[in-house]
């Protein structure tokens, strides 16, 4: 068994950007991006000193833009929240402003940070996301690696929001299992339920980071569906005391609120 080292004092070092832009270029996507949103991360266990050397803990959302050219790597991520739990901080607004302008750093633009404290947890709420489940339709699946050739649209127009609980990749460094809701709202041609249910269940052995399914998502559906307006959410369930819930749209809607689902 390896045996990870965990740093206690804080250090942004430990963050590990991962270039956004090798990924995109295989989607066929440029410098121009066919869609706007944000990673919503949420860290559930977060912990650092008061002045006086007594512990505090809080949650935190994080907000990264999609147009940000680096994400960062979960684990890293989850290292560096841990290298605060010795770190004497003069207040809650101080230990915002260091995790805004480290991790700002290394996604190389700035980011949002939201710090709730245990007086506000009692105002935490779970939501499952709206709209029609399809995860009981009947579908004969035999692929596992993703298959846009799964999806079709048609007439007529239509304008929906479509939800499965069955989307499941795989971490591509260290192949541990990632589960995820996802939420499909869209303008333009009928997309075949079916169809769509089988291609999310084809990303069941895929490797990849979280942000980087829901951007092929967005793409093999834009491209293979047309539709005239299309937002993708999905709300992974936490690892190392981390989730990651990427939103990407083309419709000029702002991220959803912060609000996680049962399995999260």
């Amino acid at each position: 068994m390896k045996i990870i080292p965990y740093k206690d004092t804080c250090d942004p070092t430990l963050l590990q950007p991962v270039p956004r832009g090798p990924h995109r270029r295989e989607l066929g996507i440029g410098e121009s991006l066919p869609f706007t949103g944000a990673d919503i991360w949420t860290a559930y266990e977060l912990s650092w000193l008061d002045p006086n050397g007594k512990p505090r803990v809080a949650m935190a959302t994080f907000i990264v833009p999609a147009e940000s050219p680096n994400l960062v790597e979960s684990k890293s991520f989850k290292l560096y929240l841990n290298s605060f739990n010795q770190t004497p901080l003069a207040s809650p607004e101080a230990l915002r402003e260091r995790l805004c302008g480290d991790i700002g750093k290394a996604c190389g633009c700035a980011v949002g940070v939201e710090i709730r404290l245990p007086a506000d947890f009692d105002d935490e709420r779970i939501e499952e996301l709206d709209g029609e489940l399809i995860d009981d339709l009947e579908a004969e699946i035999r692929d596992y690696s993703p298959n846009p050739s799964h999806l079709e649209a048609g007439s007529p127009a239509v304008e929906e929001t479509l939800v499965s609980n069955l989307l499941k990749t795989n971490c591509p460094l260290t192949g541990q299992p990632d589960w995820a809701s996802v939420q499909i709202r869209y303008r333009g041609p009928r997309i075949d339920r079916a169809g769509l249910l089988k291609y999310l269940v084809s990303f069941r052995q895929h490797g990849g980071f979280h942000e980087h399914c829901v951007e092929r998502i967005f793409t093999d559906i834009l491209q293979r569906c047309r539709p005239e307006g299309l937002t993708v959410y999905a709300r992974y369930t936490r690892r190392g005391g981390l989730d990651i819930n990427p939103f990407r749209t083309n419709c000029g809607e702002k991220p959803p609120r912060n609000v996680r689902t049962a399995r999260q």
